[in-house]
């Protein structure tokens, strides 16, 4: 008679061949530490926080160095660049910064005297452990500021997401899809769908996609701003045109001489007779692809908003006939460089556009950020993106 064999469950190894504790320990410490991600992951997410820093200090350096005034050598730019990154501490951590790096350089000494009855003593100290003891206070303090920073943004990026729609509304005629990706943990990419008066005593639809110059906290700033105004105008009885107007001065108050402006694209849906009136404000021009495969850019309009407080507009109009399509984007999009310079470019999104013709908003824009993703691989984000897909039916 045989004896019986232990089966050990799919996924876990036998009693007998469990590993000691002292290991699963180190396997769970690794896991926190690195939240599942593996050594690729960790390497590519290094290697995409080491550009941005790299490039966060050389644009400071090159701020306050221009290349007119710059002396030639490597020791000038490397001074510059050091004294670009003690800049971004307060002068008491310069002053901790600059004592630990010197006790590590200069790690210990000693001395020699003589005692009472002759003899000769040898006194030797290491003072690296302070100077190590320094730069770990140094990070902690740096750490503490980072915690509390992230922990403002993420309330920061909630508000902001209370500011967007979350799904798009029912429109007769027309679907929608819509997504953005900060580049940033807050954006300022703005993009809306809403009803708004007609002038027919039909509710009309008002779509908008905006980006604000800049990005992080300055913009969004101006986005909730830019939303708030919006939002405000449109609920009372007026043409595009005068909406724009509003929307402009009240830009113009707040964009610090034209430095702060936004591009906008905003159009104005009449469900019963499938009108698009709109106005483009500097913005990227929308494609319009139609049910036949050509490709028309909804270009009329003006100025960026915030730029001149007089500024006028031209207002467009186009009739979207069903399997129309509308990609109304931003210029993260379009702009998106992969690891070799290169960017994602309109013609590829064209491509993707026709390529998935037949397919629902949704899918479309699933295949557009996936097609995105590829391109850019593990290439930093410089931008923010945002996309709105319509599609008549």
């Amino acid at each position: 008679m045989s004896s019986p064999r232990t089966h050990a469950t799919p996924g876990t190894p036998a009693t007998s061949h469990r590993r000691p504790e002292i290991f699963q320990k180190l396997d769970r410490f690794w896991l926190r530490v690195t939240e599942g991600m593996e050594i690729g992951q960790l390497w590519n997410q290094f290697r995409a926080d080491a550009r941005a820093s790299y490039r966060l200090y050389q644009r400071d350096f090159e701020a306050s160095s221009p290349a007119a005034t710059r002396k030639p050598g490597f020791w000038p730019r490397l001074q510059g660049f050091a004294w670009a990154i003690l800049e971004k501490l307060s002068p008491a951590r310069r002053v901790l910064l600059l004592l630990g790096l010197l006790l590590l350089a200069f790690p210990g000494g000693g001395y020699s005297h003589r005692d009472e009855i002759g003899h000769v003593e040898f006194v030797q100290f290491d003072l690296r452990f302070l100077g190590g003891a320094m730069l770990f206070v140094l990070l902690m303090l740096e750490v503490a500021d980072r915690v509390t920073m992230k922990r403002d943004l993420e309330i920061a990026r909630d508000i902001q997401r209370w500011l967007l729609p979350a799904n798009p509304p029912e429109i007769p005629g027309l679907a929608l899809a819509f997504a953005t990706k900060p580049a940033n943990t807050v954006a300022g990419d703005y993009y809306d769908v809403f009803a708004r008066p007609g002038s027919d005593a039909q509710p009309h639809f008002l779509l908008a996609v905006a980006d604000v110059a800049g990005k992080s906290i300055p913009a969004a700033l101006l986005m909730a701003t830019f939303q708030a105004s919006l939002k405000t105008l449109s609920s009372t009885p007026c043409s595009l045109a005068d909406l724009i107007l509003g929307m402009n001065r009240y830009a113009s108050t707040n964009s610090q001489g034209g430095l702060r402006f936004t591009t906008a694209f905003l159009a104005e849906f009449d469900p019963a007779t499938r009108n698009l009136t709109y106005i483009n404000a500097g913005h990227n021009p929308p494609i319009l692809r139609r049910a036949s495969g050509a490709i028309e850019h909804l270009t009329s309009g003006g100025l960026p908003l915030g730029i001149m407080a007089d500024a006028s507009y031209q207002a467009g109009s186009v009739t979207l006939e069903p399997a129309d399509w509308l990609v109304i984007f931003t210029d993260g999009l379009v702009e998106a460089v992969n690891a070799h310079g290169l960017e994602y470019e309109e013609q590829r999104l064209i491509n993707v556009l026709q390529g998935g013709a037949a397919a629902t908003p949704d899918e479309l824009l699933r295949r557009i950020m996936s097609d995105l993703d590829a391109f850019v691989g593990a290439t930093p984000q410089h931008d923010d993106v945002t996309c709105l897909l319509v599609k008549s039916e």
